[in-house]
């Protein structure tokens, strides 16, 4: 029984997760709907986007210090619910302060989504599984990328573009209803060693930034998030001013790199977790996969000179498949080192750097972009990863559970949540 929780939980996970990048990027088509109806304009339209992107930087790290102290049953169920909540509210907006303030709450929520997993992950999970999870867990976001598009077109189609934000946002609320009701006993969670079972401490925050570890994983997400937000966001500009793709095209052709980063995201957990088995130690299994996902990625920069655009987006698949074996084993790392007590803590630290990075980069991508090229994007995009694992092998020489000073907290307030 125990087993098929936890597998149960996992596929939660994923169902979370994509819903966290499917209700993300509803706007971005519904939008097109929205301006003609509100007459929002292109720079009203960047401050909706950077509203989300503040709220989802700040609360990546305070959701997962909250995390850290209330669990991941009740702590995700917040998270979701928030953005669930938020994202129901957009098929009633009316006007462009309506608009803006509801896309704050939706990052606020969904801030807290991606630390929650890794959490929930971590406590559910022993050293041999834990990648495999991790993967299954944060892949549904990639398959939320996946869907996202046609999914809201042919919502939109049918129920109008409020129906569009509506229906995932009904979905994300009965996920939480679902979520609450799964039993958390005691026995059923898994932990490396018998006396993390129940902790009645937690790690100050300060304690956190004085490790050498957090500063690394948070530089290391700052240098590689604009990255992946560059894939994001610009390769169907990239396909359309400089491939010359018909716009009617580019959607058969924009889902294939997020699908090989999905099964990758799943793939780099089970080699990692192979690893592990055939008595890879934990640092030898996440350095070996992240290191062959650095070497992929070099493969970035050939974008450019390819002549055949289905050879660019293969390669493109092949960069996001690289990105997907980096990240599980990435995140997977910090639970390796922090464990229950601060995991959740330091993937919120590292995500908001990204988010921060992403937010202050963008802008500059586009004026690279229109000044010059998309080449030197291309080549920063094959260049950074190597130089981040540089950075881990120099600067984190094992991967291995840190000794933290810890606080006392309320063992009875701890013990009853996590037999909720």
């Amino acid at each position: 029984m125990q087993k098929h929780l936890r597998w149960l939980i996992v596929f939660l996970l994923f169902i979370a997760t994509g819903l966290s990048f499917l209700d993300r990027q509803v706007l971005s088509i519904a939008i097109l709907k929205i301006q003609e109806e509100f007459r929002i304009t292109d720079v009203q339209y960047g401050l909706i986007n950077t509203s989300f992107l503040i709220s989802y930087a700040i609360m990546f790290t305070l959701g997962g210090w909250l995390i850290d102290r209330v669990g991941g049953k009740l702590g995700l169920a917040l998270s979701v619910g928030i953005w669930s909540v938020a994202n129901s509210l957009h098929a009633v907006m009316n006007s462009f302060t309506q608009l803006l303030t509801f896309r704050f709450f939706l990052g606020m929520g969904e801030g807290g989504c991606f630390p929650g997993a890794a959490w929930t992950v971590y406590r559910w999970f022993d050293k041999k599984e834990r990648a495999l999870a991790n993967g299954i867990a944060i892949g549904g976001s990639a398959i939320g990328a996946v869907v996202a598009p046609p999914l809201t077109i042919w919502l939109s189609t049918n129920y109008g573009w409020r129906g569009g934000f509506l229906i995932p946002g009904l979905i994300g609320i009965a996920w939480v209803i679902i979520w609450l009701f799964i039993p958390w006993k005691k026995e059923n969670l898994v932990a490396d060693e018998p006396s993390e079972i129940i902790t009645t401490e937690t790690i100050p925050f300060l304690t956190l930034l004085r490790q050498k570890a957090t500063w690394v994983f948070i530089v290391i997400r700052f240098l590689l998030d604009p990255v992946f937000y560059f894939m994001m966001f610009w390769i169907p500009k990239y396909l359309s001013s400089v491939r010359n793709v018909p716009f009617e095209q580019i959607g058969s052709l924009f889902w294939i790199p997020f699908l090989a980063l999905g099964i990758a995201n799943i793939a780099g957990g089970w080699f990692s977790g192979q690893l592990i088995a055939f008595n890879f130690s934990v640092d030898k299994a996440r350095k070996t996969v992240m290191g062959i996902a650095a070497i992929l990625t070099l493969a970035a920069p050939a974008i450019e000179w390819v002549s055949s655009v289905h050879i660019a987006v293969a390669l493109m698949a092949v960069f996001m498949f690289a990105h997907g074996f980096w990240i599980t084993n990435y995140i997977t790392a910090i639970s390796d080192m922090f464990g229950q007590k601060a995991t959740s803590t330091v993937v919120g630290l590292s995500g908001t750097a990204g988010a921060v990075s992403g937010l202050l980069l963008n802008p500059l991508m586009g004026v690279v972009i229109q000044q010059y090229s998309y080449r030197p994007l291309w080549i920063a995009s094959g260049l950074l990863y190597p130089f981040a694992f540089v950075l881990l092998l120099v600067l984190i020489p094992k991967i291995e559970a840190l000794s933290l000073n810890t606080t006392r907290v309320d063992s009875n307030k701890r013990l009853s949540e996590i037999e909720r």
